[in-house]
């Protein structure tokens, strides 16, 4: 109980990615039969549909625009402020930071992790390994989003007996693009107003707010 207690909140929203992963499954299966029974074609189970690639770049195309939304939150803020958001550092604290302040080698505390003490291309990489790590499964995302998306893509242009093109030609497409950047711009406009909205509004009780008495223009303080 102690366990589930103290890892409540990944273990609630991991449930909510695999309920919405599922149902997501379930409605794209039911659509994909339609356009089969349509194009008079044979109905699909819900295993086969998982491993089309229509099923595959729908999903790599949302994971590849959350990781590159929070990519960039982590690596913004730290060179870019918002006054009186909790999402921002306090302005006097841009930049990377001392060592004294993050903690770094003869700063370190008995349970800081052995990589912070350690110095050297360990501590360099440890001090960036949150967003190389975001990073490497954005391109990753990115990656199986191409890829599955010119697979779906050239299936459609064989259906019509038209070209489909190289892989390299779809990256550089409008089609491709198109998709691509109407979830970027969802993601840029939900980050930029939980920036701003946080500075004057209040959620008691959660870090990613301010105390419900703070001043507007109070920064990097959670309620």
């Amino acid at each position: 109980m102690k366990t589930l207690r103290d890892n409540g909140l990944f273990l609630v929203f991991f449930a909510l990615f695999l309920l919405s992963l599922a149902g997501q499954a379930a409605a794209g299966v039911a659509l994909f039969n339609e356009q089969q029974t349509a194009a008079g074609l044979e109905k699909v189970s819900i295993w086969q549909y998982l491993a089309t690639s229509s099923f595959a770049v729908d999903v790599a195309e949302n994971w590849q625009s959350e990781f590159l939304q929070f990519l960039l939150l982590i690596v913004a803020s730290v060179w870019f402020v918002q006054e009186g958001s909790p999402e921002s550092k306090k302005v006097g604290r841009r930049g990377l930071e001392t060592d004294k302040d993050q903690l770094l080698g003869q700063h370190a505390t008995v349970a800081s992790p052995s990589w912070a003490r350690a110095g050297g291309w360990r501590t360099l990489v440890y001090s960036n390994s949150l967003a190389l790590v975001m990073g490497t499964i954005f391109l990753l995302s990115w990656l199986a989003q191409s890829i599955a998306g010119f697979s779906a893509f050239a299936e459609q242009q064989l259906a019509n007996l038209q070209d489909p093109g190289t892989w390299g030609e779809y990256v550089l497409s409008p089609e491709f693009w198109g998709r691509t950047l109407q979830n970027w711009q969802s993601e840029f406009l939900a980050v930029a107003s939980m920036v701003i909205l946080a500075v004057y509004l209040r959620q008691r009780g959660s870090p990613e707010s301010k105390p419900v008495g703070a001043a507007h223009t109070e920064t990097d303080v959670e309620g």
